[in-house]
């Protein structure tokens, strides 16, 4: 691996083939190399906008206001701090605009750190990802997924337990299957639920509207007696930005986006306002139906929304938060495999997670291995509170990675830029993100020294399986034997990146 970053080779992006349908991974031939075998870029605007839409648009819009008013008890502050919320994100998105139009690889975060502080900073970004924050993630959006899909048979009675996490590990698998039959459908599937979950919250907005135009305003009286203080105001942001969470996600597969420097800039700005408005609207409508006390009471206030508004037709709402969450698992399980197959490009992975099917490239080992770990984590008692030690550093690697584009700018001042935004955005969103993650740990600060600690814990493996370079043989026979059984099985072959991480 060290051979990369030292001879600085690159190759051409991929273009189509002139049909557009080619059946083939693209070839490039390297002076001293050879061929390799690298992506076509298949994802469309429309797919990058999806992905984007799809990811965010979770859960969190039917369960996170609660958590909102919960902590500020006004409905002025609730609003303005969601559409804070939108606004921060919308500017951590355009500063990875830039971060994704420099660095055109797939891989986010793990990407802009590793060409920013090196492998090392890297590796641990892809260790923490890999153990726990993606197979967690995936996880819990299935588990949710699985609750509301069984909630209209179970009406007086929360579903039990055991059924919910078979219906979460048939999402896990199905979704997984369909991953790696073919990029063209799974795109289909993000793009369909996409729509769905979209003309959902629509309905929702026009019914409030409608409330609201008869007159039932008495709701918003009062609108800024709350709460203010600093902790607080601290987590309620906590909870708008976990709706908010999946705004960077189109990062982790760049190099399968068609004409990156436009399309990546143009879904970002296409779907954050988008979130940000449909998010903000939502909001009012539910507060101009339930009450305070039933949204304090309410653990999915859409549900207590859909019981008040939609009368007979409210069980369709737990079956619209079921199609929304679907769609959420889809996208984190497509870019969660890209960002696997990306470390074992830059040799942080084992080669396995490089394979890609012949035909259809789509990274078939990597999807496996992330439903299997997402498996797992459905057979422990404690998979929120894995999350929960990990959402600090979450932040603080997104922190990272913004003033990796900083440091770049003075590292690599002739760096490709298409997109260069002002200093004033990634210093405004660097300082509310710290201030954020420190604000509730100052009193509570176990949750993010666990969550460092582990993320340490990555420091020894890095050094043992990464940077010793002298391992025994027997090392390298067990890595080429579980390559050649898995190109036997499922029809792959090792897929190279369109450009180098130098």
């Amino acid at each position: 691996m060290t051979e990369r970053y030292a001879n600085g080779v690159s190759t051409s992006l991929v273009e189509p083939a002139a049909n557009g349908h080619s059946a083939e991974p693209k070839k490039v031939v390297e002076e001293g190399e050879g061929e390799k075998i690298v992506l076509k870029r298949k994802l469309t605007l429309i797919n990058g906008v999806a992905i984007i839409v799809g990811t965010i648009i979770g859960s969190g819009i039917f369960i996170a206001p609660t958590g909102v008013f919960f902590y500020t008890e006004s409905v002025g502050s609730s609003l303005l701090i969601w559409s804070a919320c939108g606004i921060l994100s919308t500017i951590g998105a355009l500063c990875y605009a830039e971060l994704g139009t420099s660095i055109t690889r797939s891989g986010g975060d793990y990407a802009y750190l590793l060409v920013a502080f090196g492998p090392l900073v890297g590796f641990l970004r892809l260790w923490i990802a890999l153990l726990i924050i993606r197979p967690t993630t995936q996880t819990i959006v299935a588990l949710t997924f699985a609750h509301y899909a069984a909630k209209p048979f179970f009406e007086d009675c929360d579903p039990p337990q055991n059924a919910v996490k078979l219906l979460a590990a048939v999402c896990l698998c199905l979704l997984t299957a369909i991953n790696c039959l073919s990029v063209k459908v799974s795109m289909k599937v993000q793009d369909i639920f996409t729509i769905g979950k979209l003309l959902a919250l629509i309905m929702i907005i026009l019914a409030g509207l409608y409330v609201m135009a008869t007159g039932e305003l008495s709701n918003f009286s009062n609108p800024w007696e709350g709460n203010y203080s600093a902790r607080n105001i601290g987590y309620a942001f906590y909870s708008g930005l976990f709706a908010f969470g999946g705004w960077n996600y189109l990062n982790f597969v760049t190099e399968e986006l068609q004409d990156p420097y436009k399309n990546l800039p143009r879904a970002i700005w296409i779907a954050m306002p988008l979130v940000t408005g449909i998010y903000v609207l939502v909001n009012l409508a539910y507060f101009a139906v339930v009450s305070k006390p039933e949204m304090l009471s309410s653990l999915a206030v859409a549900v207590t929304f859909g019981n008040k508004v939609f009368g007979p037709l409210a069980f369709m709402v737990p079956i619209f938060v079921a199609l929304s969450t679907f769609g959420g698992v889809n996208g984190v399980l497509f870019t969660s495999a890209r960002l696997f197959a990306t470390g074992a490009q830059e040799g942080h992975l084992p080669k396995f997670f490089q394979l890609f099917h012949v035909k259809q490239q789509t990274p078939i080992p990597s999807l496996i291995f992330t439903c299997l770990m997402s498996l797992l984590m459905l057979l422990t008692e404690n998979v929120y509170e894995l999350i929960n030690y990990f959402s600090s550093v979450l932040w603080l690697s997104v922190v990272a990675s913004i003033a990796g584009m900083l440091w770049l700018r003075h590292k690599k001042p002739d760096l490709p830029r298409p997109i260069k935004v002002h200093l004033a955005l990634p210093i405004i969103f660097m300082t509310i993100c710290v201030t954020l993650v420190l604000l509730p740990n100052f009193k509570e600060p176990a949750n993010l020294l666990i969550g460092i600690a582990i993320t340490l814990a990555g420091i020894p493996f890095y050094y043992v399986c990464i940077a010793w370079k002298q391992k025994p043989r027997c090392y390298g026979r067990l890595s080429n034997a579980v390559v050649e059984l898995c190109r036997a099985i499922f029809n792959t072959t090792i897929i190279e990146s369109n450009e180098s991480l130098k």
